[in-house]
């Protein structure tokens, strides 16, 4: 099958580098029409794409009569027009996590997706990461024995004097690191373990300084400003969302666990393991950045087991999205991330906020069904 795609934030940190890919997918996809809200990026895309149509309105995107695969890559709150738009007219999709706002959001978003039988991909990329695919592997053949514990981290630092971007805002954004970095942590433990979480006690906090206010900018361009001004004079913003978040959860199956996730500069990467997998047989430990597993089944301490070699993703869309969405769209079962995927990880997600405003534990059922 061929896509004529339409791009909704098309000229964003997210959106260059994925419509990249596309043109160099092959023949069988084509950029159709794009839409951002800054005209000078707009134009220069639509030059690179040979895009048809340039809008500053998503749904001349959606309802262009070439368009047959939408991707949603704006701002978390401002994905649930366009999916359930493009749903309704029978448009493919790939929509950015987390999915929406909140779970009601997502809920709708999946059954409008079901409901319209389009096909559909969430970019939780991270399961897509050699070491964490043969650490699956490695759970599913039973090395490990049953599952009891495991410790996932991860932290991405953004730099001290970097400036707000909408991923700070409480309008835009679901729930911060939670919401972006913690969906693709939860996404991977779903993806290895095979087990949703039962119930989570959580703890979040902004816990960065308020950030210089630049207006509306992307996070390529705060990225830019902050290598290029280590002191500003600036009026400043406070973030509103968190940027640190340490969660606890529990499983039926009797499994514990505990996730913790950052954008904060102080806690940097690259001091040990992302994630420990502890089971009745052994215990495994998963180091993305070196692609390095190491294993222990006895008191003494874990030894080397393999290494993977970890290239990078390449071409995404290539590799990954396009071949899903034709899965999809024959009826395939697919392993590919996908709208239920999304809309799962939003339970998730809700849990967390609601466990830490609540200051107790929360069943991820009972987010569920609000």
């Amino acid at each position: 099958m061929e896509f004529g795609i339409g791009v909704i934030g098309a000229t964003g940190f997210i959106g260059t580098p994925y419509r990249q890919e596309i043109r160099d997918s092959g023949d069988d996809v084509r950029v159709v029409a794009l839409c951002a809200r800054r005209q000078d990026r707009l134009e220069r895309a639509g030059a690179e794409d040979g895009a048809e149509l340039l809008a500053s309105d998503w749904q001349q995107v959606v309802e262009h009569p070439d368009v047959n695969l939408v991707l949603v890559l704006t701002p978390d709150a401002l994905h649930f027009d366009p999916v359930m738009a493009s749903a309704q007219l029978g448009k493919h999709l790939v929509c950015e996590k987390p999915l929406g706002t909140d779970v009601r959001q997502a809920r709708t978003m999946w059954q409008a997706v079901q409901a319209a039988g389009v096909a559909h991909f969430v970019p939780y990329w991270t399961r897509y990461v050699p070491a964490f695919r043969r650490a699956r592997e490695l759970v599913r053949e039973g090395r490990l024995g049953k599952l009891r514990a495991f410790v996932y981290r991860w932290h991405n630092p953004r730099p001290l004097s970097m400036p707000f971007t909408w991923r700070d805002d409480a309008t835009l954004s679901s729930a911060g690191s939670i919401a972006d970095v913690g969906s693709h942590a939860y996404d991977t433990l779903r993806f290895i373990l095979g087990e949703e979480a039962q119930r989570v006690l959580a703890h979040t906090k902004v816990v960065m300084p308020a950030k210089p206010d630049l207006g509306a900018i992307d996070l390529s361009e705060a990225l830019s400003w902050g290598e290029e001004h280590q002191s500003s004079s600036q009026p400043t913003r406070k973030g509103t969302v968190p940027d640190y978040g340490q969660v606890s959860l529990d499983y039926a199956s009797g499994m514990v666990g505990s996730i913790t996730v950052s954008h904060a500069s102080y806690l940097r990467k690259g001091f040990g393991p992302e994630l420990e997998l502890h089971g009745t047989l052994g215990s495994l430990s998963v180091d993305r950045i070196a692609g390095e597993l190491r294993f222990a089944d006895s008191p003494e301490p874990a030894r080397q087991l393999e290494t993977v070699e970890d290239s990078g993703f390449g071409n995404r869309f290539q590799k990954y999205v396009f071949p899903a969405l034709r899965d999809r769209i024959a009826g395939k079962e697919s392993l590919h991330p996908g709208m239920e995927d999304g809309w799962r990880v939003q339970i998730f997600t809700d849990a967390v906020v609601a466990s830490a405003q609540r200051g107790g534990w929360v069943k991820l059922a009972e987010v569920a069904d609000r």
